[in-house]
C-alpha cells in the first residue's frame, strides 16, 4: 500500500493488442475474449487485454480477467501437449503414419470427425498436427495408451499441466486434467483428451506451455511486476526470469517447433503467412456448451514470433463468435495474433526503437515523470496530451472524470478539446492516434 508498482507491460504493445482484439470481437459479434503477449526468455507479460460484451449491446469493456481466471476446453491447441507426451514417451515419431479413415473414427458409441469432409487419408503425425486432424490424434493417443491410460496422464502431470502457475494476481483458475482413477473417466475420455476435449486450462496456462516449447522446453513463470518502489527507493526487484524446469527434452521441443512452423507455412494457419516475417503456432476450434445450445465455439490461436529466434509468445482466445460470420480459430483468432506480430516487428522495428538499456531506463523515467506531473497538475483545465501513449492519456483523462473516445491506435496526435480549456466532469473528448 502506497508504493509504486513498475509493471512489465509495454504500453505500445498493450495498445496494439487491445485494439486488435476489440476489432475482431466486434466483427464476429463474440461474447468475450482475451489476448496475452509474453516475452519468451523472461516471462514478462508485455500486454494483456480482456474484453467482455455489455449485455444487449455491441460495446465491450474490461469486464473480467478472463486470461488469468477462466479455465476452458482448449480444443486443438491441446494437440501440442498430446504430441509432446507421445514424443517424450517415444510411442511415435513425427513420421509415424495414421489412417484418418475418410474423416470419421468411432470409439465405443461415439464418433470423432475431422473438419475436412472425407478426411486426409493416410498422413504422418507431423502432417496430422499441421492440418489439425482429430481422427489421427485420437488414434495416436488411444492406440498407444489404451492399455495404460495413466501413463499418458502422468506424462501431462509431469509437464505441470495440472498445476496452477502460482501468479501474484488473485483468482487464477484451476486446470483440470482427468485421471483414470476419477469416477468420471470413460472409455472415450482418452481419445477425446487427445484433441483438447474433457480438459481445461486458462489462456495464460496454455501460453506458458507454448512459451516453454519456444524456449527449447524450458518453462518460465509469467511475471507482471518488474519493481516495487517507494519514491526513489527500491523495495523489490524482479529482473531475473523464474525458471521452473523443463516440460520436455530439447529434441522434442525442436520437433514441435518445426511442426508449429508447418501450421503457418502449409497447415491450418496459412491465412496469416507473411512473406517477410515468420510465425509459428497452432489453431484451435472447440465446440462448447453443446448440451445447452449448438453453435457455440471457442476460437483460439497460440504461438510465437519470429519462428527462428522467438522473441514473443502470444495467445488469442475468442469465446462464442457468431457462427454465421465465422468460428474457426484460423479465421477468428489467428488474424489478431498476426496483426500484433506485424505491428511489433514490421511497422515498428525494435532495432530502430532503442539502442541501449540506459536509454530505455532514461526514456521510461522521463515518461513516468511527465505522466505523474500532468496527472497531478491538471484537474479542471485540459492538458496537452500530444505524443502520449493512448493508455497513459486515457488514464489521465478518466481520472479527471472525462469520457474518452479513441480513434486509431498508437500515440496522441490531436485532441478535440484544446490545451488550457476548462473542462467539466463527464464531458466527452476525442483523441486522434497515430
Amino acid at each position: 500500500d502506497g508504493y509504486d508498482v513498475i509493471s512489465t507491460i509495454d504500453v505500445n504493445i498493450q495498445d496494439v493488442a487491445h485494439h486488435a482484439l476489440l476489432e475482431q470481437l466486434e466483427h464476429f459479434e463474440a461474447d468475450h475474449g482475451s489476448v496475452v503477449v509474453m516475452e519468451t526468455k523472461t516471462g514478462e507479460i508485455k500486454a494483456i487485454s480482456n474484453l467482455g460484451r455489455i449485455k444487449n449491446s455491441d460495446k465491450y469493456y474490461e469486464k473480467l480477467n478472463y486470461a488469468v481466471y477462466e479455465p476452458h476446453e482448449p480444443g486443438s491447441t491441446f494437440k501440442l501437449m498430446s504430441m509432446a507426451a507421445a514424443l517424450e514417451d517415444k510411442v511415435i515419431d513425427t513420421s509415424s503414419v495414421f489412417d484418418t479413415e475418410k474423416g470419421m473414427v468411432q470409439f465405443y458409441d461415439r464418433r470423432v470427425y475431422d473438419s475436412k469432409r472425407g478426411g486426409y487419408g493416410k498422413i504422418s503425425a507431423a502432417e496430422a498436427f499441421e492440418v489439425s486432424s482429430n481422427t489421427a490424434f485420437a488414434k495416436m493417443i488411444y492406440e498407444n495408451y489404451k492399455d495404460q491410460p495413466e501413463r499418458f496422464v502422468n506424462r501431462l502431470y509431469n509437464m505441470g499441466l495440472n498445476e496452477k502457475l502460482g501468479l501474484r494476481i488473485k483468482g487464477e483458475g484451476q486446470p483440470q486434467i482427468p485421471h483414470p482413477e476419477d469416477s468420471n473417466w470413460y472409455g472415450t475420455t482418452l481419445p477425446w483428451m487427445s484433441f483438447g476435449y474433457g480438459v481445461s486450462l486458462t489462456s495464460l496456462q496454455t501460453l506458458t506451455f507454448y512459451n516453454a516449447i519456444a524456449n527449447d522446453g524450458l518453462k518460465i513463470k509469467p511475471r507482471f511486476i518488474k519493481q516495487v518502489r517507494d519514491k526513489h527507493s527500491l523495495i523489490e526487484s524482479h529482473e531475473e526470469p523464474i525458471v521452473e524446469g523443463s516440460v520436455c527434452s530439447k529434441e522434442t521441443a525442436f520437433k514441435l517447433r518445426s511442426m508449429m512452423e508447418g501450421v503457418v507455412q502449409k497447415g491450418t494457419g496459412t491465412n496469416i503467412k507473411h512473406s517477410n516475417f515468420s510465425m509459428a503456432g497452432k489453431t484451435g476450434t472447440c465446440q462448447t456448451e453443446y448440451w445447452i445450445e449448438s453453435g457455440r465455439y471457442i476460437s483460439s490461436f497460440v504461438g510465437y514470433f519470429p519462428a527462428e529466434e522467438p522473441k514473443y509468445s502470444c495467445i488469442v482466445v475468442i469465446h462464442k463468435p457468431n457462427p454465421k460470420i465465422g468460428y474457426y480459430g484460423s479465421t477468428v483468432a489467428a488474424p489478431v495474433f498476426a496483426k500484433i506480430a506485424q505491428k511489433i516487428y514490421i511497422d515498428t522495428p525494435l532495432k530502430d526503437e532503442l539502442s541501449t538499456e540506459a536509454m530505455q531506463e532514461n526514456i521510461a523515467e522521463t515518461s513516468y515523470e511527465n505522466y505523474f506531473e500532468v496527472s497531478q497538475k491538471y484537474k479542471t483545465v485540459m492538458p496537452d496530451l500530444t505524443g502520449y501513449p493512448a493508455m497513459d492519456a486515457v488514464s489521465i483523462l478518466e481520472n479527471m472524470g472525462l469520457k474518452v473516445n479513441l480513434i486509431g491506435s498508437g500515440k496522441v496526435i490531436r485532441q478535440s478539446i484544446k490545451k488550457g480549456e476548462k473542462i467539466s466532469k463527464h464531458q466527452s473528448i476525442n483523441l486522434i492516434l497515430s
